[in-house]
């Protein structure tokens, strides 16, 4: 028996095996329309794919995650079919959905302008209206090859060869004339993708290598409806004021430069003051939760990196100081991340039950050789640092300091605003890639995602699974988080290792004065700073809340002669730690009133004749406005409060 289950949480019952399509045709043809694809035992599927006995599935429509990511990827070959048909010279590289859209690489002539993008979004148009079938068929390696050969598609070829060994069938998408190599899902037509967009036109390399073919990446957007569309493009002009690459640069947080060298980003000082303000917090609350502060070298020998697994699965994204292939000399690497120093910590002498668990934590400053294309503001940066921590413990241990994690974490992310913002993604391994990125048996994985996911379902969380985005040595809770223009990104992480602890002979004597091995948490709690610093920025609009505001006051006396009593009330509040100025400037106080609110003053405190005489300030507030005078007390005890409670 086939159990389709609908949106409103009922079953249907279906008795014979039949592809998900005509299933959902009979259910009734508004279903039909509105289904981008389908979920088949937890994995999404082509709405083409046979639906057997014995499974559940549910359909996906746009207002899904899934359901979006097939009707953009179907747009995106919809772009390439209207690019073909308009410049067939061009040769077709990759086109897959993106969080908010779609791009394809295309090997042109030339860069396509604006004029090129107009002319190919009305073929587009022109396609979507004769509304033709997605057919969908498979061939063995040596007739992709021939398929691809014939049109001319050297990229696909490339991409078929590494198919050679595997000695699988290959699937492909027809639409009209039109045919290209990929896996699907896809829309059952094209006919859906109606309201679309271009968006823009960059570079794009072939490989990770800059020195690689350059191609040209055409991003856009698609929308069922075309109000719909317009929504989204409302929001993305929203996302380009709130952006905090424009924002932290106007308001002096953070620059660049390109003598200095991309994905290497300048903390100017109000951006290092707020770095500063949320590490000391956090390694004050690090401290309150048992955990021992280290701090460790910037770099060592690749022997280390050897010993812990990363010299054979990380190096592309280490920087070696070195030849890494000399092995005469001594070849060295900035660190990516610290567990392998802060292990050495639990080995400096032998250790009991007693000991653990030992929460080991650090303010790491870590090194990542990103791609440059990946490279955004205080986003995805090249060295940046983190609230890095590693619990080593016994195994009667793990779930408790697990949710120990997650606690603190989440109350961390909730104090800086961003945790209703977030979502969790069980990060898994892939069995089919075992030999290549992964550490371990496939027994050892399955008892780390066993114990993993027995915590969270005992947590209650509510959790999506990412299929091959474990780290090499174990499976992960990820926090992720989403920029303005829907780019998503991971703040936090919690992996379980059962297998670092042998490579490194982290034996503790047990009870019974038997020497186990440990298991490890890698975690962090508030992870990288550069990162949430970027978000706070996008999601306070640059207005960061009272106790970490770089400037928290600023004091605006009309006149000269107010001067005085402006700066006693500065150094009154400066004495208690606030961080106050006072413009003293000879210009009249509409100005002085309009910079203070440029630069997203939390309070301004203006001062004039009836304020000196009476004792007291007229406060202007970022979120309640003007307020009535009152007496300096008062305001210090408002502004006091609100920074100990750290409201947001």
């Amino acid at each position: 028996m086939i159990k389709l289950k609908l949106k409103d949480g009922s079953i249907r019952e279906i008795e014979n095996a039949m592809p998900a399509s005509e299933i959902i045709k009979g259910i009734g043809m508004g279903l039909y329309k509105a289904a981008c694809c389908v979920k088949i035992n937890g994995e999404v599927k082509d709405l083409r794919t046979v639906v057997d006995a014995d499974c559940e599935f549910e359909v996906l429509t746009f207002d899904t995650k899934s359901g979006k990511e097939t009707f953009w990827h179907t747009a995106s070959h919809l772009m390439a079919q209207a690019v073909k048909n308009l410049y067939p010279e061009a040769k077709l590289a990759r086109g897959p959905a993106t969080e908010t859209g779609f791009y394809y690489d295309f090997e042109v002539a030339k860069p396509f302008a604006p004029a090129d993008l107009e002319k190919i979004t009305a073929e587009m148009k022109k396609l979507a209206k004769e509304g033709y079938e997605l057919e969908r068929f498979e061939l063995p390696v040596d007739e992709a090859v021939k398929l691809m050969s014939d049109r001319n598609e050297d990229y696909k070829v490339e991409l078929i060869h590494k198919h050679d060994d595997k000695g699988e069938k290959l699937s492909f998408y027809k639409q009209g004339d039109f045919v290209d190599l990929c896996a699907g899902p896809h829309l059952m037509s094209v006919a859906p993708v109606k309201a679309v967009k271009l968006l823009s036109c960059t570079g794009a390399y072939w490989g990770k290598a800059e020195d690689c073919k350059q191609l040209c990446r055409v991003y856009g957007t698609a929308y069922p409806k075309a109000s719909q569309l317009e929504e989204h493009l409302k929001a993305m002009e929203e996302a380009k004021l709130r952006d905090h690459n424009k924002i932290g640069r106007e308001l002096e947080y953070f620059t660049t430069v390109d003598y200095i060298g991309q994905g290497l980003p300048i903390l100017l000082p109000k951006g290092a003051r707020v770095v500063q303000l949320l590490q000391r917090w956090v390694e004050d609350v690090e401290q309150s939760k048992g955990c021992l502060l280290t701090k460790t070298p910037l770099f060592a020998k690749r022997d280390l990196y050897r010993i812990s697994g990363h010299w054979d699965h990380y190096i592309d994204g280490m920087f070696i100081l070195g030849d890494p292939y000399d092995e005469e000399k001594e070849c060295f690497a900035l660190r990516p991340m610290t567990c392998p120093f802060q292990y050495q910590v639990f080995l400096n002498r032998q250790r009991s039950y007693r000991d653990l668990p030992m929460r080991l934590t650090e303010t790491s400053t870590l090194f990542r050789n990103e791609d440059s294309g990946e490279m955004h503001g205080l986003i995805r940066v090249r060295q940046f640092t983190i609230s890095e921590g590693h619990y080593i413990l016994r195994p009667d241990q793990l779930e408790e300091e697990f949710k120990g994690c997650l606690e603190l974490a989440k109350y961390m992310l909730d104090t800086v605003g961003l945790l209703q913002d977030c979502t969790f993604r069980f990060s898994q391994w892939d069995p089919a890639n075992p030999n290549n990125k992964y550490e371990g048996t496939a027994e050892q994985w399955e008892e780390a995602q066993a114990a993993m996911k027995k915590i969270l379902d005992h947590i209650g969380l509510d959790y999506e699974i990412g299929i091959d985005e474990a780290a090499f040595y174990g499976p992960k809770l990820d926090i992720q988080y989403k920029n303005v223009y829907g780019k998503e990104d991971t703040l936090v992480t919690i992996q379980i290792d059962m297998l670092l602890a042998e490579k490194f002979g982290m034996y503790y004597v047990d009870r019974d004065g038997q020497k186990k091995l440990p298991y490890i948490i890698h975690r962090t709690s508030l992870g990288c700073y550069e990162r949430t610093l970027a978000y706070m920025l996008e999601h306070f609009a640059g207005v960061l809340p009272l106790w970490l505001a770089p400037e928290q006051v600023r004091i605006l006396p009309i006149k000269p002669e107010h001067n005085e009593y402006a700066q006693s009330i500065a150094d009154r509040l400066t004495a208690m730690g606030m961080r106050v100025t006072v413009d003293s400037r000879d210009e009249n106080i509409g100005p002085k009133i309009k910079n203070a609110r440029l630069e997203r003053i939390p309070y301004m405190f203006i001062i004039g004749d009836n304020e000196v005489n009476g004792g007291t300030v007229t406060v202007r507030s970022r979120k309640e406005g003007e307020m009535p005078a009152m007496p300096v007390d008062d305001i210090i005890a408002k502004l006091d409060e609100e920074i100990r409670t750290k409201a947001k």
